[in-house]
């Protein structure tokens, strides 16, 4: 599973790697600007756009210098310029700035204002002003330099990381931070990249293996990890030949109230398609006819007309599933607490059911360890309070985990998985997950996953890689605004499949030419 590394991590990953393989921290600077040239050189092709290389004047600023001076003898049509506020300069960086000079190349000196160059819309601008390393926001000629970029509308390529933004903290100056448009990013993702808070920022990114020490990587304990399809895989659960339903579990989804059935209609299927051997929805009277008829295959228990208020079920079940439209009513609010104080299989506790937790936050303390919280950011609010910024957020998802030992999926573009000792972030999903039920069948889904015998982490990671995968594949056939909750459940056969497919072979060129089109086309 990839690592998402501190920087302290990665500063050690640096220094390690040096001194086993007994190379400088230039050789590992010419190493991994190579690197970055060359990902700029499979998609141009020598195409003779301008590209216009910022430089700042530490270790970032030499990895640009490398790569100007790679594009400089392949040709390009290449401008380096140096911010140069200051006299302080790092020593690998004077190195490969008299290895640009010594091809002929010396670059433009940015001291003030008026030594701006003008950018056009159809230039590409390779920031490497900064990286991992900055501790304070850019003022001055540093942060006008920066904002004239980002005023150029030009395509821009940050180097590790957009100028101006920290790695571990809060952006502190909006107006002082490169907004890239793919950020090249070294060894493994930094976590400001999962943040809703920068999205302004980081379009999109991808890692560049530099080739840091392998044994430091394997050995390396990290806070955070990203979830990808090598490490969902090892998860899934193959059926046996004899197998039968009772091996499979039994799902109890509760919840529903008057106008509201549709979102117990959705995890209910969910959960029957995701497997569940057998699922059964305790729902109010007003629901059975819905039900019955919208799946056929999930048993019913009915309660009360309108509202649950009677909530404990009759069913034996394997797991429940709890709160999709499940309402707030007094009556309920009564029915639940009562349910809470006396259950004691597992839960996958959704929407309103957060929100009765959230109104008696004692009753928190009554939830079965390894329970699984399903929020969107607005319920989890209602849970812990608010927060100043997403890392304090994250801090507060942690917290909240380990104090209850429970696992909590926050859903979001990067949907966070927090367990008591790790943060989980996934990757798969898209935009088009941004509509209504959509969370509903999340939660029927992971309530099958645990009825089968998945642990409740195994299924929260495989059920929130699944969830966003089904959206990925979908984009073929549809857009974002056309896809709806029920396209998930359409869509779960071919993301089961899609775990066992392997990527398809790739053509460099065609790549590149696909890319560039596409940015026309976004511009």
């Amino acid at each position: 599973m990839p690592k998402i590394l501190s920087v302290a991590q990665l500063y050690e990953a640096d220094k390690i790697t040096t001194e086993k393989n007994k190379i400088s921290i230039s050789d590992l600077m010419e190493h991994v600007g190579t690197l970055c040239f060359q990902w700029i050189h499979r998609r141009l092709k020598g195409d003779q756009i301008t590209i216009k290389v910022f430089c700042g004047t530490g270790n970032n600023g030499g990895d640009g210098l490398v790569m100007a001076r790679h594009l400089k003898q392949y040709g390009y049509n290449v401008q380096t310029y140096v911010v140069n506020c200051s006299n302080d300069r790092s020593e690998v960086f004077l190195k490969k700035y008299d290895e640009l000079k010594e091809i002929g190349v010396w670059p433009e000196m940015i001291t003030c204002d008026d030594d701006f160059p003008e950018i056009s819309r159809n230039d590409m601008v390779v920031d490497a002003i900064f990286g991992i390393g900055l501790s304070r926001s850019p003022a001055n000629v540093l942060k006008s330099i920066i904002q004239h970029i980002n005023a150029s509308d030009a395509y821009v390529l940050s180097i590790d990381l957009p100028s101006g933004m920290f790695a571990e903290k809060p952006v502190e100056d909006f107006d002082a931070v490169i907004k890239a448009y793919h950020i090249l990013t070294f060894e493994t993702p930094k976590i400001s990249f999962f943040l809703p808070e920068n999205e302004a920022f980081v379009r999109s990114w991808e890692v560049i293996v530099i080739g840091l020490d392998n044994a430091f990587m394997q050995a390396v304990k990290p806070l955070n990890y990203l979830i990808t399809k090598p490490d969902v895989l090892p998860i899934y659960k193959f059926r046996k030949k004899f197998s039968h339903k009772g091996d499979y579990g039994h799902a109890l989804i509760i919840g529903g109230s008057k106008g509201k059935i549709g979102s117990m209609v959705l995890s209910a299927k969910a959960a029957i398609h995701m497997g569940s051997g057998l699922v059964t929805a305790r729902v109010p009277a007003c629901g059975y006819q819905i039900m019955q008829t919208s799946v056929a295959e999930v048993m019913v228990e009915i309660g009360e007309e309108d509202h649950l208020e009677t909530v404990s079920p009759v069913t034996a079940a394997t797991v429940i599933g709890i709160g999709m439209g499940l309402g707030t009513d007094k009556k309920t609010e009564k029915g639940f607490t009562s349910f809470i104080k006396t259950n004691k299989l597992p839960l996958v506790i959704d929407a309103d059911a957060i929100n009765l937790l959230a109104k008696n936050q004692a009753l928190i303390e009554k939830i079965p360890e390894n329970s699984i919280f399903t929020p969107h950011p607005k319920e989890f609010e209602r849970l812990v309070g608010t927060w100043k910024n997403d890392y304090e957020k994250l801090d507060k998802l942690r917290a909240f985990a380990s104090k209850y030992k429970v696992i909590v999926v926050l859903k979001g573009a990067y949907s966070a998985i927090a367990s008591s000792t790790m943060l989980y972030f996934n990757s798969t999903g898209n935009p088009g997950l941004a509509t209504a039920g959509s969370g509903d069948v999340l939660s029927g889904m992971i309530t099958a996953l645990i009825a089968q015998g998945y642990s409740a982490l195994e299924a929260a990671i495989f059920g929130v890689y699944l969830h966003g995968r089904t959206a990925d594949l979908a984009m073929k056939d549809m857009v974002f605004e056309t896809f709806v909750a029920s396209d998930i459940i359409n869509y779960l056969p071919e993301a089961f499949i899609d775990l066992f497919q392997k990527p398809p072979a790739t053509n460099p060129q065609k790549d590149a030419e696909n890319e560039k089109q596409n940015e026309t086309t976004t511009r």
